[in-house]
């Protein structure tokens, strides 16, 4: 079976107005040497007012801008786009000039239609991001392999292969309908050796642009592989600044240790739980399809260092305990026993929403409640009257942070529970919950989110883990 691999490069792989697109360049030629390759692309970085800022959260400023009255500019976006265009030999420029002013008039006609109407949202919102972010990047990207000797071709919204529901804003994948739209792709794969794609964005049946949440290029890059996965020999490839290790290095910055392997999950934890590995939902989506492809985490700068993530890994070795990660800005829902199935059946089915954690229930008074722990606060305030719907005397409390230890084994270590809470401890935190569950080899630990509590109890119990004993 021929190989496929859908190799998906974020805004920061990408690089401030381009810059590190040469080294992608030489990764998606060693990609190709073996393999067909579907490239995913995210909105570039800029550089303004002396940041780097992604082109998404340009949009959606000049968005809010023009809700307020004030006219939206493009010029931020043209300017860095003017900058990229520079990789685009001359053989290619003029068309490449053409689909970048073309893309960009899109773009432009959403915003001027948020500034008539004063309301950024819906359709609109999703066409500005689109047009100026991960679509116009992906046929830019087209251009530049082009320009690098590469047979490469983008494939155009009308030939979208990711459809997805009416969710304009917070899309949801629909995979039979987009099995029914993968003729033009897959075509595309089969006469080039690269086919590039944006990130982020599906269309629904009526042929209305939609948007996934903020991370969303993962979710595209997933999705490709379960509509492939059939047909090809596919993997999947997230290309990042650094392969996985055992905490965010912007936290922990001494006696971090490679992550050579993760059970899908392993990864799902540790994304919902804060490490930016990949969109937890992208691989909620490849288990719920019953798909079982290899996805691997490459280090762009050093391939060679790699993190393999599969649904079941064979024997493993090393510490059991591969991941300590936490969360801000979680909240804690309450609500009795008797009434939860109810919310978690409409969380499913209506909103589509699992970035949840149901904790041990508790009796008072002789009533059984159960506890939902939300890692997204704002999420539940945008939703409180639809939760508080479902049982009026429920309670929610906000301001709570989470500290989880990720390892499906880690039942094999010693005192893991009274070890991690005792470090806690001794870093001067309360520990307001802690919930531990051998089924799930799962600790949560749940602390007040005020000042740096999240960042002390993750470098404590870091730094506790190499002196714990396992079987």
């Amino acid at each position: 079976m021929t190989k496929l691999i859908v190799a998906k490069f974020g805004g920061s792989a990408l690089g401030p107005n381009g810059e590190t697109i040469p080294q992608i360049i030489q990764r998606i030629t060693n990609l190709k040497k073996n393999s067909k390759v579907i490239t995913v692309f995210s909105a570039p970085l800029t550089i303004y007012n002396e940041k780097k800022r992604s082109l998404t959260d340009i949009i959606l400023e000049q968005g809010r801008n023009a809700e307020k009255g004030i006219m939206p500019s493009l010029d931020v976006v043209k300017t860095t786009y003017q900058k990229i265009l520079e990789l685009v030999d001359e053989n290619n420029k003029e068309n490449c000039k053409k689909t970048i002013n073309s893309h960009l008039e899109k773009a432009q006609k959403a915003l001027d239609e948020a500034f008539e109407n004063k309301e950024f949202a819906n359709e609109v919102r999703s066409q500005a991001l689109a047009f100026s972010g991960e679509i116009l990047m992906s046929h830019v990207m087209n251009h530049i392999l082009r320009s690098n000797g590469i047979k490469s071709e983008g494939v155009d919204f009308e030939d979208w292969p990711i459809i997805t529901d009416n969710n304009i804003e917070f899309t949801n994948f629909l995979t039979s309908e987009s099995r029914e739209k993968i003729d033009k792709i897959s075509e595309l794969v089969d006469n080039n050796e690269v086919v590039t794609i944006g990130g982020f964005i599906g269309k629904t049946t009526d042929g209305i642009l939609t948007t996934y949440e903020r991370g969303g290029s993962d979710r595209t890059a997933a999705d490709l592989g379960i509509l492939f996965h059939k047909k090809y020999d596919t993997s999947v490839d997230f290309e990042k600044d650094s392969a996985v290790v055992s905490a965010d290095p912007k936290i922990v910055s001494s006696e971090l240790r490679e992550v050579m392997q993760l059970s899908y999950n392993e990864a799902r934890l540790a994304g919902m739980f804060g490490m930016k590995i990949l969109d937890p939902i992208a691989i909620k989506e490849i288990v719920e399809n019953g798909v079982d492809m290899p996805i691997t985490i490459t280090n762009m700068k050093n391939p060679e260092q790699i993190t393999i993530i599969k649904r079941n890994l064979p024997e493993q070795k090393g510490h059991p305990i591969k991941i300590v990660t936490g969360k801000e800005n979680c909240a804690i829902f309450r609500i009795e026993t008797s009434a939860i199935q109810k919310l978690l059946t409409s969380l499913e089915k209506d909103k589509h929403y699992s970035e949840f954690v149901i904790l041990s229930p508790f009796t008072k008074d002789g009533i059984e409640f159960s506890r939902i722990l939300f890692l997204d606060g704002e999420y539940v305030k945008r939703n409180e009257k639809y939760l508080l719907a479902f049982d009026s005397l429920a309670t929610i409390t906000y301001n709570r942070g989470v500290i989880t230890l990720i390892g499906d084994e880690m039942w094999r270590v010693q005192q893991v529970a009274s070890r991690t809470s005792a470090k806690i401890g001794e870093a001067g935190l309360n520990i307001l919950n802690m919930d531990a569950q051998e089924e799930t080899s799962r600790i949560i630990i749940v602390v007040e989110d005020t000042h740096d509590n999240i960042t002390k109890a993750i470098k404590a119990i870091h730094q506790e883990i190499s002196n714990i004993n396992f079987i």
